[in-house]
């Protein structure tokens, strides 16, 4: 009943779509980026993952930190407990290259026992391999503070791949934001954020003057922003996109809510399935 549910309210989105009254982008290989790679078939934020993705023709999302010998690799959260499975509990600034390099992040939660075990967390350099146009990888930067930016951008000089037509950077800390758009300006940046003041249920809302001020004070392109359907209306997202902002969402794991985040105006949806997304999608509108 439930998924009955979802794919009637979808095709009611869908109908919307068509009425031609929003312009919106619709669900496809461009639109839908796979968040820390395709992390619902491959332990997130490594190279399986970013391959996975790239295999099946979606752009990706990736992680990064700075370890404390200067190297730049992929992890989600502050420390390396939760996808060591509690191996290594160290913070990912506190780490060197060598002692990442050797923890499993291929063994922790479901994927105990498959065939991803023993899989590291990558380099930066050997995520930016699978850049290719047409496709985009957001590079989220972790770090609070802008010591990482000159190391990226040696990173980035150092190869032909990722440019600004296929790569650009997600900041949630402005002053890590800022020192990306100084440093690199060709490259665009998206001030990530979350649309409420905290993780908990009916946590308040930011405000659109919130979002704007922050994107402004980043001098980003635009924002990335979790989507929810109460706080990120339609008016919400128009006023950023008025204010000169690009507007993306994160993360988006079911038909219903895609599809509605495209009709009320988001470019890219992120999601951490969007090979079933765009299943179900081309499923309803046969």
């Amino acid at each position: 009943m439930k998924s009955t549910l979802i794919t009637l309210a979808a095709i009611g989105s869908l109908a919307f779509l068509s009425s031609g009254t929003a312009n919106a982008a619709e669900l496809g290989y461009d639109t839908l980026i796979a968040h820390r790679g395709e992390s619902v078939d491959a332990p997130e934020n490594t190279l399986p993952a970013y391959k996975t993705a790239v295999e099946r023709g979606f752009g990706f999302e990736c992680d990064i930190y700075l370890s404390a010998d200067k190297r730049v690799f992929t992890f989600h959260d502050g420390n390396l407990s939760r996808t060591t499975g509690g191996a290594n509990t160290n913070q990912c600034n506190d780490v060197t290259w060598d002692e990442v390099s050797k923890v499993d992040v291929g063994s922790w939660g479901k994927w105990k026992g498959s065939k991803f075990a023993g899989t590291r967390p990558a380099l930066l350099e050997e995520v930016l391999e699978l850049a290719r146009d047409g496709r985009w990888i957001y590079v989220e930067v972790k770090s609070r503070t802008p010591d990482i930016v000159p190391y990226i951008k040696a990173i980035f000089a150092k190869q032909s791949k990722a440019t600004p037509r296929n790569t650009l950077f997600l900041a949630g800390a402005t002053a890590c934001g800022k020192a990306l758009k100084e440093q690199m300006p060709e490259y665009k940046v998206l001030a990530c954020v979350n649309c409420r003041h905290g993780w908990k249920k009916g946590a308040k809302p930011v405000t659109v003057e919130e979002i704007i001020t922050r994107a402004k004070e980043m001098n980003a392109d635009g924002v990335d922003i979790r989507f929810d359907r109460e706080v990120t209306t339609s008016e919400f997202i128009k006023t950023i996109k008025d204010a000169g902002f690009e507007l993306h969402v994160w993360t988006v794991d079911n038909l219903s809510d895609a599809v509605e985040a495209f009709r009320r105006g988001a470019q890219t949806v992120t999601s951490n399935c969007p090979k079933k997304l765009q299943n179900e999608y081309k499923g309803v509108v046969k």
